[in-house]
């Protein structure tokens, strides 16, 4: 049977909402941010292994003044470590029913849902995406959410995928050249004649 989704770094033919609307970027832990893999040591603690690239992107959005909320399934101290180290405000883990609290999240911030992009990679994302203007699906997620999504990255969870989301949301506003002059070194002053 043929794959149904967009080919890794498309957009699906029918996308709810333009990229340039989105104004909050919600996404997954595992299998987006992570590589969806769990460590475990001999004492039960778990670990996660988190891409430099995808948590500069996640700056980067906020940065560039945009809404940003990770809801989870799950919970733990390296997922509240992490998302304390990137200045993440809107962390909602342990969730139960993602839907609802994206719903709750976009009303208190007065943000329509038909502005969100959410970035997910299996069945438990499916509903939340469905709920979204712009979903998101990571290079190696789930086929049916592959085919729910309005653009899926080339890239896998965990690998990058959240930073190539987000240049893509900030390519499709105008703002990439402006958010990568953010990290831009001034010129060096000219070399002055010496006399």
């Amino acid at each position: 049977m043929p794959d149904p989704s967009p080919t890794a770094g498309q957009h699906s033919p029918a996308p709810r909402a333009a990229p340039a609307e989105v104004k909050l970027l919600a996404l997954d832990v595992d299998g987006v941010l992570t590589d969806g893999s769990i460590l475990i040591d001999d004492r039960g603690v778990e670990t996660k292994r988190f891409n430099i690239h995808d948590g500069l992107g996640m700056r980067i959005w906020a940065k560039m003044g945009f809404h940003l909320a990770v809801i989870t399934g799950r919970s733990g101290g390296a997922i509240q470590h992490r998302m304390a180290e990137l200045g993440v405000g809107e962390l909602i883990h342990g969730c139960a029913d993602k839907r609802a609290a994206l719903n709750a999240l976009t009303r208190r911030l007065g943000i329509t849902p038909a502005a969100v992009a959410f970035i997910g990679d299996d069945w438990p994302d499916l509903a939340v995406m469905a709920a979204v203007g712009y979903p998101i699906a990571v290079a190696d997620a789930d086929q049916r959410v592959r085919a729910a999504a309005a653009f899926v990255t080339s890239r896998p969870g965990g690998r990058g995928a959240v930073r190539e989301a987000v240049e893509h949301l900030l390519a499709a506003k105008g703002l990439l050249d402006r958010a990568a002059a953010l990290y831009h070194a001034p010129a060096p002053p000219a070399a002055g004649h010496a006399g």
